[in-house]
Order: structure tokens, then sequence, then C-alpha cells
């Protein structure tokens, strides 16, 4: 096996390409635009990418992962179900394709694991980690491996209730974390005042009452959701990315206080919250580090 591991992240604006060492270091990039909705385009896209990466390292035995939406099949091979973007993704074989031994994950799993090898989580064996942006992603470590579950659907935090006398979301569950506090809700939430968080927050940051009302409520719910998540899986440590993190102590801060109320911490034990280190990247390295670990288990 090439000392060098191919890792991509096939998202809906980009194409992310890396190469990493043993050491999970990056020592080379590739950026394309994906061009989603022609799915020949965005497919030639990342058969150009690894074969740049490849021409940079001038190895052509390197093993590839590709970080991608929706829920992989059981071999990992391709993705097996993913509605409504990336057409001619579901089913794909891309070992087939790219002519190289090719594993695929889920995104946020991916960026799970790049903490858990490199990152915030480096060293730790169970672990819990939620991505706060537009939606709410989620990912889970046991004993130091990703946890997929039945039909590798495990992770999909977002989609836990928290109030089940509110809306349904995308998937019908009602009032969920993802309603709570997702970006795709905050109008919604706050009867058209705001339409993204960011501007809530900005108006929390200046005093704004309302805001205030809307962000602390948001902020409890997911203390609500972490708690919940302690009790069922008692992780060493949740690690939190996403863009809404960047809010900083605007949202760690009250969190914090939030969970000291709603978690059960027996003989003062609690979980460690973290924010993610990684960020751009954490797709493309976790989908490397899988690609690596798993060629290594079942060459």
């Amino acid at each position: 096996m090439s000392n060098f591991t191919i890792g991509i992240d096939l998202g809906g604006t980009r194409i992310k390409a890396i190469a990493i060492d043993a050491n999970g270091q990056v020592v080379h990039q590739h950026y394309q635009p994906t061009n989603d909705g022609d799915d020949a385009i965005w497919k030639n896209a990342v058969a150009t990418s690894v074969m740049e990466i490849r021409k940079r390292t001038g190895n052509e035995q390197s093993v590839a992962g590709i970080s991608a939406p929706g829920l992989p099949n059981a071999d990992n091979s391709a993705i097996a179900f993913m509605p409504g973007r990336l057409q001619g993704l579901e089913n794909f074989i891309w070992t087939d394709f790219l002519q190289t031994r090719t594993f695929v994950l889920n995104d946020a799993i991916s960026a799970m694991l790049a903490e858990a090898r490199f990152g915030a989580a480096q060293g730790r064996k169970n672990v819990v980690m939620l991505t706060l942006g537009t939606g709410v992603g989620g990912a889970i470590l046991i004993d130091g491996k990703p946890y997929q579950g039945a039909f590798n659907k495990a992770g999909h935090i977002g989609h836990m209730v928290i109030d089940s006398d509110s809306y349904p979301d995308v998937i019908g569950m009602p009032g969920s974390l993802e309603e709570a506090i997702g970006n795709c809700s905050v109008e919604k939430r706050t009867t058209g005042r705001y339409t993204s968080t960011h501007q809530l927050i900005e108006a929390y940051a200046k005093g704004n009452s309302y805001a205030a009302e809307v962000w602390l409520t948001s902020v409890r719910k997911l203390a609500i959701g972490l708690a919940t998540l302690t009790n069922i899986l008692s992780p060493e440590m949740i690690i939190l990315g996403g863009g809404i993190t960047e809010a900083g102590p605007l949202l760690f801060d009250p969190l914090e206080e939030y969970m000291a109320k709603y978690e059960w911490r027996p003989d003062g034990n609690k979980t460690e919250i973290v924010k993610a280190r990684y960020g751009d990247l954490a797709g493309a390295v976790g989908a490397a580090c899988f690609a690596r670990e798993s060629f290594l288990e079942r060459k």
C-alpha cells in the first residue's frame, strides 16, 4: 500500500481532494466545482482530482476514500440512498469508475473520523459529533470505530425528538433537534424577523430581548438533546462542528449552563464538550482515514 491515501469530499458546491500521509498530514490538495445537475461532469471531476493527486504524489497505488451525503451500502462501496441531490450518486460503484480501491462513507461520519484520528478527539474511544449548520448532522464513535448501524443509518442525531408537539422536520419527525437549532428553521422560529442564525446571534449579542429568548431556547433544546445522548451512549466527549459553532462563547457559555442543569453526572463525571478542530477539510481527511483503515482490515 502507498504511503499516501487519497480523500475526497463530495459536496454540493465543491469537490475537495487531498492526499494524507500516515500521520494525517495533508501533503496535497485539489479543489474543483461540483456542478451538481450533470452527473457526468461531477463524476469526471472526481476522476480528474484523483489523477491530479496521483500525479503529485508520484504513486499510482493509493487507495481512496469518498465522503458524501447519504447512506452508504453495506460494504461501503457506494452511496445507496441520497434522494434529491447529486443525481447519479446512488449505487454508483467508485472502485470500478476510478480504477482504484475506493471506500465510501457518510460525510458526517467522515468529519468525526478526522477529529478522532488527528483532531479534537485524538486518542478517545467513545465520541459523539454533531454538525450544526443548515441542519444538524451527527456521527458516533464506539470503541474507536465509526458506528454505522443497521442500514448504515446511525448518527442522524438531528432527527432526535425534542418537542413532540412541534413542527415535523424533513423526514417527518416532530419537534426534532434540527428544527430546534438548525439554520433551516430560523426564519420559522423567529416568525420571519431573522433569516439566518448569524443574524439571530448578532442581535442576541447586541442585547435584543426577543433574539435572546429565541436563541437561548434553541441552546436549551440542544443541551437537552446532548444530555439525552450522554444517557444513551455515555461518550467521553461530544464534538460540535459546523457554521453555528462560530458563535463561540455565545453558544458554548449558555450551553455549559444548561448542560449543568440537564446532564446526569454520577460521581461528578461529565462529558467534555469541545469545538471541532477541522474545518473545510474534515470530510476529506476522514474519508482518507476510513479508506486506509478499511483497506488494511479487508485486504
